[in-house]
């Protein structure tokens, strides 16, 4: 797991694309040597992580990974139309990506909100533009 840290201030102070470079520089450093590092370190002292406690109020939380063609999977029903995490990824803040249905760089989203912070997005015209496809 790896986060990007921002305060609300500097959200709203900067645009999109800094979030996603904050969010950018977290990914590229969870590297091999980085992860074997903490394994190392966790070998001295081990502990069960609950993850309930990495979720607090006004967090959104990315999950899921590229390397699993999620719509590469054929149970003879056809390619799937769309895809849903579990139970237990369902909280406000979550998003799940995934490789897109189409292909070719796409990317679908679940996005788990309540209704006041969804309405809270929908109404914000950068977040709409960024998310919208263009006609």
């Amino acid at each position: 797991m790896v986060s990007g840290i921002a305060t609300a201030g500097e959200l709203l102070e900067h645009n999109l694309g800094w979030a996603a470079w904050i969010l950018h520089k977290a990914v590229v450093s969870h590297t091999d040597k980085a992860v074997r590092g903490w394994l190392e370190s966790w070998l001295q002292s081990p502990v069960v992580y609950q993850l309930g406690l990495f979720f607090y109020p006004n967090n959104v939380i990315i999950g899921s990974s590229p390397r699993f063609n999620k719509y590469g999977n054929e149970f003879g029903l056809g390619k799937a139309l769309a895809l849903r995490s579990g139970n237990a990824h369902k909280f406000d803040g979550m998003v799940s990506c995934y490789p897109g249905r189409e292909g070719g760089g796409s990317i679908d989203l679940e996005v788990c909100l309540t209704l006041n912070s969804m309405s809270t997005l929908e109404s914000n015209p950068e977040f709409m533009e960024a998310v919208s496809i263009s006609s």
